[in-house]
């Protein structure tokens, strides 16, 4: 009896011990969990990459670049083929998810062609296409949503709220950036891309398209805020499409698009619990 007493003991004692060692490896790995997580391990990295419009665009504002010029096209290339060092699994750009079918269809053909010839090439054929292919990324999509919004407001009413900071920004927005020189025609593709991706560069961008429209309204009014609000907006529900996506934390996001958005972009992803950039330089070298 006394045997078989202690026999009953020993086993509660391996029980108790069993449990007790899947308690404490069950914490540990929570605690890993938690550690990564709050380092930002298990979060999904992403190169927000700004450039100019390549082809045809609305913009009121265009860079002048011949996308037929094969010089022009070969530089394009080698920019890409740094950014590939990324390994995206996915690239999002700026076209509407409505046209995902097509733009799918294209790059396949791109990737099993890279000859082949497009009629009127932007950044998408030129950079992301080519980019793709060589990182072997088999998944890209859009994220644009067009929304139209007057950036022109503080020409248009009678500004009420601070005029003369409006016109004077208006009439020479870099002389209030010394940090940022606008020559960008007059540098190499690669240093004009380094120049767009730079903090400074993109806060100046959401400034100009958005900010400085606070300064407009009538004596009551907001009307220029309200016009800044919806390019907000805008970069808001471009977000949102990119959080339509189904990725996972193995996945490596490589985003382009017109740098204004680049800028939006990296304030979102810089807060984002989900998300964390890359340092751009890391390859754009």
């Amino acid at each position: 009896m006394k045997r078989k007493y202690l026999t009953l003991i020993t086993i509660a004692l391996l029980i108790t011990s069993c449990v007790k060692q899947r308690t404490e490896e069950s914490t540990k790995e929570k605690e890993k969990e938690a550690k990564e997580m709050k380092s930002g391990l298990k979060k999904i990295p992403i190169l927000n990459f700004g450039t100019f419009h390549m082809g045809f665009t609305n913009d009121e504002n265009k860079v002048e670049f011949d996308e037929h010029n094969k010089k022009n096209q070969e530089e394009v290339h080698k920019i890409a083929k740094m950014l590939s060092e990324f390994k995206p699994t996915v690239i999002l750009v700026e076209t509407r998810p409505s046209y995902n079918d097509k733009l799918q269809s294209l790059y396949k053909k791109y990737v099993q062609n890279p000859e082949m010839k497009f009629k009127n090439p932007n950044e998408v054929e030129l950079l992301a296409y080519e980019l793709g292919r060589l990182s072997e990324t088999k998944r890209i999509y859009g994220i644009d949503h067009k929304m139209s919004y007057n950036y022109k407001i503080g020409s248009e009413i009678d500004n009420k709220i601070d005029a003369v900071m409006h016109d004077n920004y208006y009439a020479n927005p870099f002389a209030f950036y010394r940090e940022i020189r606008n020559d960008r025609g007059e540098k190499s593709l690669l240093n004009r891309l380094k120049m767009t991706n730079h903090d400074e560069f993109l806060d100046f961008l959401i400034t100009v398209n958005a900010d400085i429209l606070t300064h407009v309204g009538s004596d009551k009014g907001f009307e220029g805020a309200d016009e800044a609000a919806k390019y907000y907006q805008r970069n808001l529900r471009m977000y949102s499409n990119l959080n339509r996506i189904k990725l996972n934390e193995n996945d490596r996001v490589f985003i382009l698009m017109g740098a204004s958005h680049t800028a939006f972009f990296r304030d979102f992803i810089s807060r984002s619990p989900k998300y964390k950039m890359v340092n751009t330089f890391d390859y754009l070298k």
